[in-house]
C-alpha cells in the first residue's frame, strides 16, 4: 500500500464512518433501510456508496484521468476492505463495481451470473435488487420520494409508467390503488424482474399490464385509444436497441417524446419527466400550453447530496 493510498483510506474511511452515523439516525425516523452514504464526496475518491438492508454495493465512477488497471484494482481493494471495516459488514457482503461512460446497450448488459439477489423493503413493498450482476441494482434510490408522490396520487387513476425498468414506479402505483397500471420496457430481462416484483408484492400481473415494446412505437399506438390520468417517463440518456425503430438520444429527442406522452394525458393529468443527464437542456418554453416546475430538488431526499444526480420536472396543462 502506497503512502497516498494509506491516507486516501483514511480520510474515506472517517468521511463513510460520520456520515453513516448520521444517516443511521435519519433513515430509522423516516423508515428507510437503503440509501446512499457516499457519493464522490471527494474528488480524489470518485465512488458511490450505496447501502442496502446490511450490505454495501460501492461503484467506481470513471476517473476523469488514466490509471492503469492494476493500479485501480489495488486501490479498490483497500477502498472495499476499509469501508467493510469502518461499518462492520462482512467483506462477502460488500459488492463492488467499475461504473465506466457507457452507451445503448452495453449499460445494460449483464456482468454476471451470480444471481446476488436480495429482497429488501422501501415504504413497505419489497423489491428485488441485484448486487453483483449488472451496473444497476435493479433500484433508483435516487427515485425514492418520486415513488412515493405517485403512491399517494394513484388512488383511482390510471397511470402510464414508460421505460419502466424493472418496475418500482407501476409497483407503487399499483400499491396505492391506481385503477390501470401500464408499464412499458422493451427488455425482457427487467420486464420479468419488473413482474417479479409485482408478485413479491401480491399484486399479481393481472393488476399491473406489462407491455415488452418499443416505448416509442407503443405510445403512437395508444394515441386515440388510451388515455392517462399519470405518466412517468424516465428515459435513459442514450439507447440503441436492435428492437427499436430508431437510435434515442435524450438531449436531443426529448421534446419530441415529452409531446408524444402529452398527448396521452387525459384533461386534468400530469406527466413526471426525469433524467440523469447533466447536458440535458429542459426548455419550458418548448410547452407552452403547459405548466412547467422543476421539481429536482423536492424529489431527492437527505442521502443524496449530489443535487444534480437527476432533474425531474411536472408538466400540468395550463
Amino acid at each position: 500500500m502506497s503512502d497516498k493510498d494509506a491516507e486516501q483510506a483514511i480520510i474515506f474511511g472517517n468521511r463513510l464512518h460520520k456520515r453513516a452515523k448520521h444517516l443511521r439516525k435519519w433513515a430509522k425516523l423516516k423508515g428507510v433501510s437503503c440509501y446512499r452514504l457516499f457519493d464522490n464526496d471527494i474528488p480524489e475518491i470518485p465512488l458511490a456508496v450505496d447501502f442496502y438492508e446490511g450490505y454495501l454495493h460501492m461503484a467506481l465512477y470513471e476517473r476523469p484521468y488514466n490509471k492503469e488497471d492494476a493500479f485501480e484494482e489495488v486501490w479498490l481493494d483497500i477502498m472495499r476492505k476499509t469501508a467493510a471495516e469502518k461499518l462492520s459488514i462482512p467483506a462477502e457482503r460488500v459488492f463492488l463495481k467499475w461504473r465506466k461512460r457507457q452507451r445503448g446497450k452495453d449499460q445494460y448488459e449483464c456482468l454476471g451470473k451470480s444471481k446476488a439477489e436480495i429482497t429488501i423493503q422501501e415504504d413497505g413493498l419489497n423489491f428485488i435488487v441485484n448486487l453483483a450482476d449488472y451496473l444497476d441494482t435493479g433500484l433508483f434510490l435516487d427515485h425514492r420520494l418520486l415513488r412515493k408522490k405517485i403512491r399517494c396520487m394513484a388512488k383511482g387513476r390510471d397511470v402510464l409508467n414508460l421505460f419502466s425498468y424493472t418496475g418500482s414506479f407501476s409497483v407503487y402505483a399499483a400499491a396505492g390503488g391506481a385503477t390501470r397500471v401500464v408499464s412499458v420496457d422493451i427488455s425482457n430481462t427487467y420486464q420479468d424482474w419488473a413482474e417479479r416484483n409485482a408478485t413479491a408484492n401480491a399484486l399479481l400481473p393481472g393488476i399491473i399490464d406489462f407491455r415488452r415494446a418499443d416505448v416509442l412505437e407503443e405510445i403512437e399506438k395508444m394515441r386515440g385509444r388510451e388515455a392517462f390520468d399519470i405518466i412517468v417517463l424516465d428515459p435513459p440518456t442514450f439507447s440503441n436497441s436492435k428492437r427499436m425503430q430508431r437510435d434515442l438520444d435524450l438531449n436531443r429527442d426529448h421534446p419530441e417524446l415529452i409531446h408524444r406522452c402529452l398527448k396521452l394525458l387525459k384533461p386534468g393529468g400530469v406527466l413526471y419527466f426525469s433524467s440523469n443527464s447533466r447536458k440535458l437542456r429542459f426548455r419550458p418554453e418548448d410547452y407552452p400550453q403547459w405548466l412547467c416546475r422543476d421539481i429536482s430538488d423536492e424529489s431527492l431526499d437527505e442521502d443524496f447530496r449530489d443535487r444534480k444526480i437527476h432533474r425531474a420536472w411536472e408538466l400540468r396543462k395550463g
